[in-house]
């Protein structure tokens, strides 16, 4: 075989075998991070659960919220002398937020009052307006 041939023969053998190594190597690492591709997939499945767990968590969040919002609403509507109808009721991550008007500040403070009692309640956000014009019951 003449030393052009050998060449011929050597040159395709030789970008055949590297054709054939770049996927075992590729395997190895994943995008060029020096980490084994195991690690990024065991990474990629953490990840997922981890996500998974957020997402029921932030559903059980809801789901306390509404709750805690409709016990702080019945808290107001029974109580008396209260006009639970111009209180404004919301809560998120269990901090309770009372929005509307009242007729005086010792409405204000009562309504806050009920809504720290009830169950779940974190904290009270009271952004209630005093205004004297408002009927009293």
């Amino acid at each position: 075989m003449s030393r052009k041939n050998k060449i011929l023969a050597i040159v395709p053998a030789m970008v055949l075998g590297f054709g054939l190594a770049i996927p075992a190597v590729a395997q190895e690492t994943s995008a060029g991070s020096g980490v084994p591709a195991s690690t990024s997939t065991h990474q990629a499945g953490e990840n997922t659960g981890s996500a998974a767990q957020n997402a029921y968590q932030g559903a059980v969040t809801a789901v306390d919220d509404t709750t805690i919002t409709a016990a702080v609403k019945t808290n107001l509507a029974v109580a008396p002398d209260m006009r639970s109808g111009q209180i404004h009721v919301t809560t998120t991550a269990g901090v309770v937020t009372l929005e509307g008007r009242v007729h005086d500040s010792n409405v204000a403070s009562r309504a806050v009052a009920i809504a720290k009692d009830a169950s779940g309640v974190r904290s009270v956000t009271n952004e209630l307006q005093v205004d004297p014009s408002v009927p009293q019951s």
